[in-house]
């Protein structure tokens, strides 16, 4: 009898011990941070306030994804503040920062004029409390928790470059055996993600395209402001008559560079221009034959996935490389490092890194009405 009790008593210990292990198990199963489904949960992202801040007024790429961040909050249920400035500037940046701190904003959604301009105001929102996340352009990344970019410069530099070189060919100049002069039009050298996807458009050509002229090196800049992308994009045509391809990574420029060329009597077939901007503020110029094909993505997630993530993050939860996060209606993300998008950056141990879009698309005469941003 002692030794049956014996055994009983031995088994029963382990089958707690398994228990207990199990127990434990369960606790750490999930690979997934996200998930939160905008119920009261701990964490929930709903109630929270958070500044949208563009990189100016009036374009409508950031408007487009101020729409796109409006539409998903009101689901989320959380508010979403549009403040920005007509103005391309730090200072007018810095204000709209302050200005969101000082409301009691819990978090901070910022696409950045500047690569460095804004840290030392997000720095004073952070210690104020306030999640910082950026979309679009960049900051230092300690001066911000996550980036949501669209793509890497590998990426975007070679899809840049492929639709010049589509539209080359459909306009019959060979670009792998022709001299191709052609010339970058954007913002300004200070805006990291398009000098990043320039200088990697660089890198593909000189491997894929070594006949190719780069007739100013040193590019053209229009400061993201929509009258002087005009006046630039008429100097490139004076100062280059015999341009083959003229390249706008940024979408004050490329609206304007295809102004220029039709104000100039230019078409597609004339110059080929392409670039990223949203297609309701290039399909007028698609329609009348100035630009035959361009790139973006869908700006309105993205603005909803920047506004969401730095919602998540005021909430209290916490992230790290490798962490993948459900965004309702949006679908999964995961936290990557951030030297996918600067190389020998380094990462924070938490709530530090890089969300990357899903999909990128090139635009057309054929699908340009199929989107409305």
């Amino acid at each position: 009898m002692k030794k049956f009790l014996a055994l009983l008593l031995a088994v029963t210990i382990v089958f707690a011990l398994v228990a207990c292990a199990n127990n434990g198990d369960d606790n750490n199963t999930s690979a997934t941070a996200g998930g939160n489904d905008g119920t009261d949960n701990e964490g929930s992202v709903k109630g929270k306030t958070g500044g949208f801040i563009p990189k100016l007024t009036g374009n409508a790429f950031f408007e487009s994804a101020n729409d796109g961040a409006q539409k998903f909050a009101n689901d989320w249920g959380f508010t979403v503040d549009y403040q920005g400035s007509s103005n391309a500037a730090v200072a007018d940046q810095v204000q709209v920062i302050n200005n969101a701190v000082a409301s009691g904003a819990d978090a901070i959604c910022v696409s950045s004029v500047d690569a460095t301009g804004l840290d030392s105001a997000l720095k004073d929102a952070i210690d104020a409390g306030i999640t910082v996340v950026t979309w679009d352009s960049d900051v230092s990344s300690d001066a911000r928790a996550l980036m949501v970019s669209q793509g890497t410069p590998d990426q975007l530099g070679k899809m840049l470059v492929d639709m010049g070189v589509n539209s080359l060919k459909n306009r019959g100049v060979n670009p792998d055996n022709d001299e191709v002069k052609y010339c970058w039009h954007y913002s300004q050298a200070t805006v990291a993600d398009q000098n990043s996807w320039q200088q990697a458009g660089e890198t593909y050509i000189a491997e894929k395209y070594p006949n190719w002229v780069n007739v100013a090196p040193d590019n053209y800049y229009s400061e993201q402001d929509a009258e002087k992308a005009v006046s630039i994009g008429a100097s490139v045509l004076e100062a280059h008559s015999d341009i083959d391809l003229i390249i706008c990574n940024d979408s004050t420029a490329l609206p304007g560079q295809c102004k220029a060329a039709q104000n100039k009597g230019l078409t597609q077939e004339d110059v080929s221009i392409t670039g990223f901007a949203s297609p309701m503020s290039i399909k007028e110029y698609c329609a009348a034959g100035v630009i035959e094909q361009w790139g973006l993505w869908d700006c309105g997630i993205q603005g909803a996935m920047g506004c969401y993530l730095s919602a998540y993050l005021a909430a209290g939860n916490t992230v790290k490389v490798g962490d993948k996060i459900n965004i309702p209606g949006i679908g999964e993300v995961e936290i990557m490092p951030n030297d996918v998008l600067v190389s020998g950056a380094s990462t924070g141990a938490s709530n530090n890194g890089v969300v990357l879009m899903p999909e990128r698309t090139v635009f057309n005469k054929d699908n340009m009405n199929d989107y409305n941003f």
